[in-house]
């Protein structure tokens, strides 16, 4: 059986901690190990993160979509905004690359992404906004989505 939680709030950095406790506490149900919970938390902070600074300049009229589906111990996990856009999406995802130098950023996230999750998805398209689909199958998983 497959359970579902979507979540949107306003694009301010406070809201990046209350995206990470909320997705941990929703995949808990799958008595994930502390590495596991720690990297999916890892993995939302730097999603919001990105959809925050990134995605709407910082700009709280903006909003933060993230939606989890669990099936078969497998964690699916969207993050999106309707921000400004990722031009060159493969640039992007080289370590490194940040847009913003300035704010002392590591352009690292979409690295954490990948080295913490199985699969990360990136669409964007520039003044449309950016979706990352993230997928984790958890190795312990006890199944309790029943």
């Amino acid at each position: 059986m497959k359970n579902e939680m979507n979540l949107q709030f306003s694009a301010l950095s406070q809201n990046e901690s209350f995206a990470r406790v909320t997705v941990a506490a929703f995949i808990a149900q799958l008595d994930p190990t502390m590495d596991e919970l720690t990297e999916i938390k890892t993995v939302v902070s730097e999603g919001v993160t990105n959809a925050i600074i990134h995605g709407y300049e910082n700009d709280p009229e903006g909003i933060v979509y993230i939606s989890v589906s669990i099936e078969d111990g497998m964690i699916e996990l969207s993050i999106k905004d309707n921000g400004s856009g990722i031009a060159d999406v493969e640039e992007a995802r080289q370590p490194l690359f940040t847009t913003k130098p300035d704010l002392e950023r590591s352009g690292m996230g979409f690295t954490i992404m990948e080295n913490f999750m199985d699969e990360v998805e990136v669409h964007s398209q520039p003044g449309t906004g950016t979706e990352i689909r993230l997928r984790k199958h958890l190795s312990t998983s006890k199944m309790l989505c029943n």
